[in-house]
Protein backbone atom coordinates (compact mmCIF):
# COMPACT_ATOMS: atom_id res chain seq x y z
CA UNK A 1 0.00 0.00 0.00
CA UNK A 2 2.82 2.42 0.84
CA UNK A 3 4.41 1.77 -2.56
CA UNK A 4 1.11 2.43 -4.32
CA UNK A 5 0.63 5.63 -2.34
CA UNK A 6 4.14 6.76 -3.16
CA UNK A 7 3.54 6.07 -6.86
CA UNK A 8 0.30 8.05 -6.82
CA UNK A 9 1.99 10.95 -5.08
CA UNK A 10 4.80 10.84 -7.61
CA UNK A 11 2.38 10.85 -10.55
CA UNK A 12 0.45 13.72 -8.97
CA UNK A 13 3.64 15.73 -8.61
CA UNK A 14 4.57 15.07 -12.23
CA UNK A 15 1.12 16.13 -13.34
CA UNK A 16 1.47 19.37 -11.40
CA UNK A 17 4.79 20.06 -13.08
CA UNK A 18 3.54 19.18 -16.56
CA UNK A 19 0.84 21.83 -16.69
CA UNK A 20 -0.22 22.82 -20.21
CA UNK A 21 1.63 25.77 -21.69
CA UNK A 22 -0.61 28.75 -22.40
CA UNK A 23 -0.65 31.12 -25.35
CA UNK A 24 -2.68 34.27 -25.93
CA UNK A 25 -3.06 35.27 -29.59
CA UNK A 26 -3.20 39.03 -30.19
CA UNK A 27 -3.69 40.52 -33.65
CA UNK A 28 -2.60 44.06 -34.52
CA UNK A 29 -3.54 46.61 -37.19
CA UNK A 30 -7.23 45.88 -37.64
CA UNK A 31 -9.31 45.94 -39.73
CA UNK A 32 -6.41 44.50 -41.78
CA UNK A 33 -2.90 45.11 -42.97
CA UNK A 34 -3.35 45.35 -46.69
CA UNK A 35 -0.61 45.55 -49.28
CA UNK A 36 -2.86 46.28 -52.24
CA UNK A 37 -4.50 42.87 -52.60
CA UNK A 38 -7.98 44.33 -52.07
CA UNK A 39 -9.10 41.39 -49.95
CA UNK A 40 -9.88 42.78 -46.49
CA UNK A 41 -13.11 40.80 -46.21
CA UNK A 42 -11.38 37.53 -47.12
CA UNK A 43 -8.59 38.14 -44.61
CA UNK A 44 -11.06 38.85 -41.81
CA UNK A 45 -13.30 35.90 -42.61
CA UNK A 46 -10.36 33.48 -42.69
CA UNK A 47 -8.87 34.75 -39.42
CA UNK A 48 -12.20 34.46 -37.61
CA UNK A 49 -12.79 30.97 -39.06
CA UNK A 50 -9.39 29.82 -37.74
CA UNK A 51 -10.14 31.23 -34.29
CA UNK A 52 -13.43 29.36 -34.22
CA UNK A 53 -11.91 26.10 -35.44
CA UNK A 54 -9.24 26.04 -32.74
CA UNK A 55 -11.20 27.78 -29.96
CA UNK A 56 -8.67 30.61 -29.89
CA UNK A 57 -9.98 33.51 -27.74
CA UNK A 58 -8.07 36.06 -29.80
CA UNK A 59 -8.13 39.82 -29.36
CA UNK A 60 -7.74 42.33 -32.20
CA UNK A 61 -6.23 45.81 -31.86
CA UNK A 62 -7.81 48.46 -34.06
CA UNK A 63 -6.32 51.45 -35.87
CA UNK A 64 -9.51 53.45 -36.25
CA UNK A 65 -7.92 55.65 -38.92
CA UNK A 66 -8.27 52.67 -41.26
CA UNK A 67 -12.05 52.88 -40.94
CA UNK A 68 -12.11 56.17 -42.83
CA UNK A 69 -11.53 57.27 -46.39
CA UNK A 70 -11.28 60.95 -47.29
CA UNK A 71 -12.58 61.77 -43.83
CA UNK A 72 -15.69 59.59 -44.17
CA UNK A 73 -16.43 56.51 -42.09
CA UNK A 74 -16.76 53.51 -44.42
CA UNK A 75 -19.52 51.10 -43.45
CA UNK A 76 -17.84 48.13 -45.13
CA UNK A 77 -14.74 48.62 -42.98
CA UNK A 78 -16.76 48.90 -39.79
CA UNK A 79 -18.47 45.67 -40.88
CA UNK A 80 -15.09 43.95 -40.63
CA UNK A 81 -14.97 44.80 -36.93
CA UNK A 82 -18.49 43.41 -36.55
CA UNK A 83 -17.18 40.06 -37.79
CA UNK A 84 -14.85 39.96 -34.79
CA UNK A 85 -17.36 41.20 -32.25
CA UNK A 86 -20.32 39.17 -33.49
CA UNK A 87 -18.26 36.02 -33.02
CA UNK A 88 -17.25 36.96 -29.48
CA UNK A 89 -13.74 38.31 -30.08
CA UNK A 90 -12.68 41.30 -28.03
CA UNK A 91 -11.19 44.41 -29.60
CA UNK A 92 -8.70 46.93 -28.21
CA UNK A 93 -7.14 50.30 -29.00
CA UNK A 94 -4.06 50.48 -31.24
CA UNK A 95 -4.36 54.28 -31.70
CA UNK A 96 -5.96 56.10 -34.63
CA UNK A 97 -3.00 56.50 -36.97
CA UNK A 98 -0.37 54.05 -35.61
CA UNK A 99 2.21 56.70 -34.58
CA UNK A 100 5.49 55.87 -32.89
CA UNK A 101 5.57 57.18 -29.33
CA UNK A 102 9.32 57.54 -29.73
CA UNK A 103 8.87 60.00 -32.58
CA UNK A 104 5.74 61.83 -31.43
CA UNK A 105 5.29 64.47 -28.71
CA UNK A 106 3.23 63.25 -25.78
CA UNK A 107 0.45 65.78 -26.41
CA UNK A 108 -0.02 64.60 -30.02
CA UNK A 109 0.32 60.93 -29.15
CA UNK A 110 -2.23 61.06 -26.33
CA UNK A 111 -4.71 62.79 -28.64
CA UNK A 112 -4.21 60.02 -31.21
CA UNK A 113 -4.92 57.38 -28.55
CA UNK A 114 -8.24 59.06 -27.72
CA UNK A 115 -9.04 59.63 -31.39
CA UNK A 116 -8.71 55.85 -31.79
CA UNK A 117 -11.36 55.34 -29.13
CA UNK A 118 -14.44 56.69 -30.90
CA UNK A 119 -15.95 53.98 -33.11
CA UNK A 120 -14.93 50.73 -31.46
CA UNK A 121 -16.06 51.24 -27.82
CA UNK A 122 -19.79 51.59 -28.59
CA UNK A 123 -19.58 48.64 -30.98
CA UNK A 124 -17.99 46.54 -28.24
CA UNK A 125 -20.57 47.63 -25.69
CA UNK A 126 -23.41 46.74 -28.05
CA UNK A 127 -21.85 43.31 -28.56
CA UNK A 128 -21.65 42.81 -24.80
CA UNK A 129 -17.85 42.69 -24.82
CA UNK A 130 -15.33 44.68 -22.78
CA UNK A 131 -13.14 47.32 -24.39
CA UNK A 132 -10.16 47.81 -22.12
CA UNK A 133 -6.75 47.07 -23.66
CA UNK A 134 -4.19 49.29 -25.37
CA UNK A 135 -1.39 48.02 -27.62
CA UNK A 136 1.58 50.31 -28.31
CA UNK A 137 2.32 50.73 -32.04
CA UNK A 138 5.79 49.37 -32.85
CA UNK A 139 5.89 48.26 -29.17
CA UNK A 140 7.29 51.70 -28.40
CA UNK A 141 6.57 52.38 -24.72
CA UNK A 142 8.99 55.28 -24.14
CA UNK A 143 12.74 55.80 -24.49
CA UNK A 144 13.21 56.62 -20.80
CA UNK A 145 11.49 56.30 -17.44
CA UNK A 146 9.85 59.72 -17.59
CA UNK A 147 8.30 59.14 -21.02
CA UNK A 148 7.15 55.68 -19.99
CA UNK A 149 5.61 56.96 -16.75
CA UNK A 150 3.78 59.78 -18.56
CA UNK A 151 2.13 57.42 -21.01
CA UNK A 152 1.42 54.76 -18.41
CA UNK A 153 -0.29 57.30 -16.16
CA UNK A 154 -2.33 58.64 -19.08
CA UNK A 155 -3.50 55.17 -20.06
CA UNK A 156 -4.47 54.37 -16.48
CA UNK A 157 -6.41 57.63 -16.18
CA UNK A 158 -8.41 56.64 -19.25
CA UNK A 159 -9.04 53.10 -17.99
CA UNK A 160 -6.75 51.35 -20.45
CA UNK A 161 -4.79 48.23 -19.58
CA UNK A 162 -1.46 47.96 -21.41
CA UNK A 163 -1.24 44.83 -23.56
CA UNK A 164 2.31 43.46 -23.46
CA UNK A 165 3.90 41.05 -25.93
CA UNK A 166 6.27 38.25 -25.01
CA UNK A 167 6.65 36.50 -28.37
CA UNK A 168 7.77 39.30 -30.68
CA UNK A 169 8.61 38.43 -34.27
CA UNK A 170 8.97 39.68 -37.84
CA UNK A 171 5.70 38.31 -39.19
CA UNK A 172 5.22 41.62 -41.04
CA UNK A 173 8.29 40.95 -43.20
CA UNK A 174 7.08 37.47 -44.09
CA UNK A 175 3.64 38.97 -44.81
CA UNK A 176 5.00 41.63 -47.15
CA UNK A 177 7.06 39.03 -49.02
CA UNK A 178 3.98 36.79 -49.20
CA UNK A 179 1.88 39.64 -50.53
CA UNK A 180 4.43 40.44 -53.22
CA UNK A 181 4.39 36.80 -54.33
CA UNK A 182 0.58 36.81 -54.25
CA UNK A 183 0.45 39.80 -56.61
CA UNK A 184 2.66 37.89 -59.06
CA UNK A 185 0.53 34.76 -58.61
CA UNK A 186 3.76 32.95 -57.67
CA UNK A 187 2.18 30.08 -55.78
CA UNK A 188 5.46 28.20 -55.33
CA UNK A 189 7.02 31.23 -53.66
CA UNK A 190 3.93 31.72 -51.52
CA UNK A 191 4.11 28.13 -50.34
CA UNK A 192 7.82 28.44 -49.57
CA UNK A 193 7.28 31.62 -47.58
CA UNK A 194 4.34 30.14 -45.67
CA UNK A 195 6.25 26.98 -44.78
CA UNK A 196 9.31 28.90 -43.65
CA UNK A 197 7.11 31.27 -41.68
CA UNK A 198 5.69 28.45 -39.57
CA UNK A 199 9.19 27.06 -38.96
CA UNK A 200 10.42 30.53 -37.97
CA UNK A 201 7.50 31.02 -35.57
CA UNK A 202 8.17 27.64 -33.99
CA UNK A 203 11.83 28.60 -33.47
CA UNK A 204 10.62 31.86 -31.89
CA UNK A 205 8.38 30.10 -29.40
CA UNK A 206 11.23 27.76 -28.43
CA UNK A 207 13.49 30.78 -27.87
CA UNK A 208 11.01 32.53 -25.60
CA UNK A 209 10.24 29.32 -23.74
CA UNK A 210 13.93 29.12 -22.85
CA UNK A 211 13.93 32.81 -21.92
CA UNK A 212 10.93 32.23 -19.64
CA UNK A 213 12.74 29.38 -17.91
CA UNK A 214 15.85 31.54 -17.44
CA UNK A 215 13.93 34.47 -15.94
CA UNK A 216 11.15 32.77 -13.99
CA UNK A 217 12.24 29.13 -13.67
CA UNK A 218 8.94 28.13 -15.27
CA UNK A 219 6.76 28.65 -18.31
CA UNK A 220 4.70 31.82 -18.06
CA UNK A 221 1.61 32.36 -20.25
CA UNK A 222 2.99 33.75 -23.50
CA UNK A 223 1.41 36.62 -25.44
CA UNK A 224 1.91 36.30 -29.19
CA UNK A 225 1.84 39.28 -31.57
CA UNK A 226 0.76 38.73 -35.16
CA UNK A 227 -0.91 41.04 -37.68
CA UNK A 228 -4.18 40.92 -39.60
CA UNK A 229 -2.69 40.10 -42.99
CA UNK A 230 -3.10 37.61 -45.83
CA UNK A 231 -0.22 35.42 -44.66
CA UNK A 232 -1.79 34.79 -41.26
CA UNK A 233 -5.22 34.39 -42.86
CA UNK A 234 -3.78 31.58 -45.00
CA UNK A 235 -1.43 30.01 -42.43
CA UNK A 236 -3.05 30.43 -39.02
CA UNK A 237 -4.30 26.86 -39.32
CA UNK A 238 -0.71 25.64 -39.61
CA UNK A 239 0.39 27.93 -36.78
CA UNK A 240 -2.36 26.69 -34.48
CA UNK A 241 -1.45 23.06 -35.18
CA UNK A 242 2.20 23.87 -34.46
CA UNK A 243 1.38 25.44 -31.09
CA UNK A 244 -0.90 22.55 -30.16
CA UNK A 245 1.82 20.06 -31.13
CA UNK A 246 4.14 21.86 -28.73
CA UNK A 247 1.73 21.53 -25.84
CA UNK A 248 -0.02 24.92 -25.88
CA UNK A 249 -3.57 25.69 -24.95
CA UNK A 250 -5.09 28.99 -26.02
CA UNK A 251 -6.19 31.53 -23.42
CA UNK A 252 -7.53 35.08 -23.50
CA UNK A 253 -5.46 38.12 -22.60
CA UNK A 254 -7.16 38.58 -19.24
CA UNK A 255 -6.16 35.06 -18.22
CA UNK A 256 -2.57 35.47 -19.39
CA UNK A 257 -2.07 38.77 -17.56
CA UNK A 258 -3.26 37.31 -14.26
CA UNK A 259 0.12 35.56 -14.00
CA UNK A 260 2.37 37.33 -11.49
CA UNK A 261 5.18 37.51 -14.07
CA UNK A 262 3.35 40.43 -15.67
CA UNK A 263 3.86 42.44 -12.47
CA UNK A 264 7.60 42.46 -13.19
CA UNK A 265 8.90 46.03 -13.28
CA UNK A 266 10.54 47.60 -16.32
CA UNK A 267 13.42 49.87 -15.33
CA UNK A 268 15.59 49.90 -18.46
CA UNK A 269 14.53 51.77 -21.57
CA UNK A 270 15.80 52.55 -25.04
CA UNK A 271 14.73 53.41 -28.56
CA UNK A 272 13.46 49.93 -29.34
CA UNK A 273 10.27 47.90 -29.56
CA UNK A 274 10.92 44.46 -28.10
CA UNK A 275 9.39 41.58 -26.19
CA UNK A 276 8.47 42.21 -22.57
CA UNK A 277 10.60 39.19 -21.65
CA UNK A 278 13.56 41.01 -23.16
CA UNK A 279 12.56 44.19 -21.29
CA UNK A 280 12.39 42.34 -18.00
CA UNK A 281 15.73 40.69 -18.71
CA UNK A 282 17.38 44.05 -19.45
CA UNK A 283 15.84 45.47 -16.28
CA UNK A 284 17.48 42.64 -14.33
CA UNK A 285 20.82 43.38 -16.04
CA UNK A 286 21.22 39.81 -17.26
CA UNK A 287 24.37 38.81 -19.17
CA UNK A 288 24.24 39.43 -22.92
CA UNK A 289 24.32 35.66 -23.49
CA UNK A 290 20.66 35.65 -22.44
CA UNK A 291 19.75 37.10 -25.84
CA UNK A 292 21.88 34.75 -27.91
CA UNK A 293 20.35 32.50 -30.56
CA UNK A 294 17.24 34.60 -31.14
CA UNK A 295 16.01 33.23 -34.50
CA UNK A 296 16.75 35.53 -37.42
CA UNK A 297 14.48 36.29 -40.33
CA UNK A 298 15.85 34.60 -43.49
CA UNK A 299 17.71 36.97 -45.80
CA UNK A 300 15.54 36.01 -48.76
CA UNK A 301 12.45 37.13 -46.81
CA UNK A 302 14.00 40.51 -46.04
CA UNK A 303 14.83 40.98 -49.73
CA UNK A 304 11.46 39.69 -50.95
CA UNK A 305 9.66 42.09 -48.61
CA UNK A 306 11.16 45.15 -50.29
Amino acid sequence: MNKVLALLLSLTALGAIAQPKQLCVTVDDLPTVEYGEGNQKEITQKLVAHFQKYNIPAIGFVNEGKLYESGKLKAERVALLHQWLDNGYELGNHTYGHPSYHQTPFSSYSKDVLKGAVVTPPLSKKAGLPWRYFRHPFLHIGQNQARYDSLSSFLTQHNFIEAPVTIDNDDYLFAKAYSNAHKKNDKAQMQRIGSDYVKYMEAKVFFYEQASDKLFNRQIPQVLLIHANLLNADYLDDLAEMYKRNGYTFVDLHTALRDKAYLEKITKFGNYGISWIDRWALSRSVPKEFFANDPETPAYIVNAAK
